[in-house]
C-alpha cells in the first residue's frame, strides 16, 4: 500500500489549472500549426494565424488563452493500492481548483445553484470523475471546459436499427447545429454505447485524448477519420467564417450497451481544447 498525502493533490491540481489555461498541450499546438498550412480559405488561414498569435501572447505574458477559463473537469484514475492521508480527496481536489483559479487570476465562472445563480467566487466545485485502476499511482487529468462549446453538446438516444449511419448523422447534426457557436476549429468527442450518462462521460473523456492518436479499434479509427473528413467539408471553417478546417479531430470512445439501445454523446470543444495530465 502506497500512501499519498492529499497536499500533493492540492498542489498538482492548482498548478495544472493554471497550466491548462495558459498553454495548449503539445498535440493541440501541433494540430493548430498544421491547420494553418492545410487551410484552403484565405480568410480561414488568416483567422488561424490570429489564433496562433493569441497562443503566443498567452504563453509569453501569462494571459489565459481564452477569457472563459471554464468549469474545471477532472478525471482521477486511482490505483487500488493507493491510500490517501492528510484529509479527504475530494476536498483536496476542490482546494487545488480554488487555489489555481484565485492565485492564477483566472475567471470564476461557477454558480452555487443553477437557478439562484450566485457565484461561488473561486470556481469550485469541480466536476470530478473517478476510476479505480490497478497499481499504486494516481493519474490526474485537468480539462477546463468553456461553455460556448459545452452548450453545443448533445446526447442522442438512438435505436439499434439506426446503426452506424445513425451515429454518423447524430454527430454531423450536433456539429452543424453548433456552427460558429462552438468557436471552431473544434475537437469533437464522441461516446457510443453504455447508458444516457455513460455516453456523455465517454464523449467528455475523449476530448482529453491527444488529437493525433486514433482509436485502437479498427472500425472506430475508420469512423473517426471519415467523420473528420465529412465535418471539414461542411464549410463552417475557422470561427464559422468559412473554410476547410472546421474540426481538428474526432475522438470516439465506445462501451457495451443494452440490446434495446444505442446512446450517442457528442461533446464539442473549441480550438482551445485544454487538458493537462500528471501521474503521481
Amino acid at each position: 500500500m502506497r500512501e499519498i498525502n492529499v497536499s500533493d493533490i492540492v498542489e498538482n491540481i492548482k498548478e495544472m489549472c493554471i497550466e491548462a489555461n495558459h498553454f495548449l498541450a503539445d498535440d493541440m499546438i501541433c494540430a493548430m500549426k498544421n491547420a494553418v498550412n492545410t487551410e484552403k480559405s484565405p480568410l480561414g488561414q488568416q483567422i488561424l494565424c490570429q489564433l496562433q498569435d493569441n497562443l503566443k501572447i498567452a504563453g509569453e505574458d501569462m494571459i489565459p488563452i481564452c477569457q472563459d477559463t471554464g468549469m474545471a473537469v477532472i478525471f482521477v484514475e486511482i490505483g487500488q493500492d493507493v491510500h490517501f492521508v492528510g484529509g479527504d480527496l475530494e476536498t483536496a481536489i476542490n482546494e487545488g481548483v480554488r487555489q489555481g483559479y484565485t492565485e492564477g487570476y483566472l475567471r470564476k465562472s461557477v454558480v452555487k445553484d443553477p437557478l439562484i445563480r450566485e457565484n461561488t467566487k473561486d470556481n469550485t466545485p469541480a466536476i470530478i470523475h473517478y476510476d479505480i485502476v490497478p497499481g499504486d499511482k494516481v493519474k490526474l487529468t485537468v480539462a477546463p471546459k468553456g461553455f460556448g462549446s459545452e452548450n453545443m453538446s448533445r446526447v442522442f438516444m438512438l435505436k439499434p436499427a439506426d446503426g452506424i449511419e445513425g451515429v454518423k448523422e447524430a454527430v454531423l447534426t450536433a456539429v452543424r447545429d453548433a456552427g460558429p457557436n462552438a468557436c471552431p476549429p473544434m475537437v469533437v468527442g464522441v461516446g457510443i454505447g453504455g447508458t444516457f450518462e455513460k455516453c456523455a462521460i465517454m464523449a467528455k473523456k475523449a476530448l482529453t485524448r491527444a488529437v493525433n492518436e486514433r482509436s485502437t479499434i479498427p472500425y472506430v479509427k475508420d469512423l473517426e477519420e471519415e467523420l473528420l473528413e465529412t465535418i471539414n467539408k461542411t464549410g463552417i471553417g475557422p470561427a464559422g467564417l468559412g473554410g476547410t478546417t472546421t474540426a481538428l479531430a474526432v475522438n470516439i470512445n465506445t462501451y457495451p450497451t443494452h440490446i434495446a439501445g444505442l446512446p450517442v454523446g457528442v461533446n464539442i470543444c473549441c480550438h482551445v481544447n485544454r487538458h493537462a495530465q500528471r501521474i503521481i
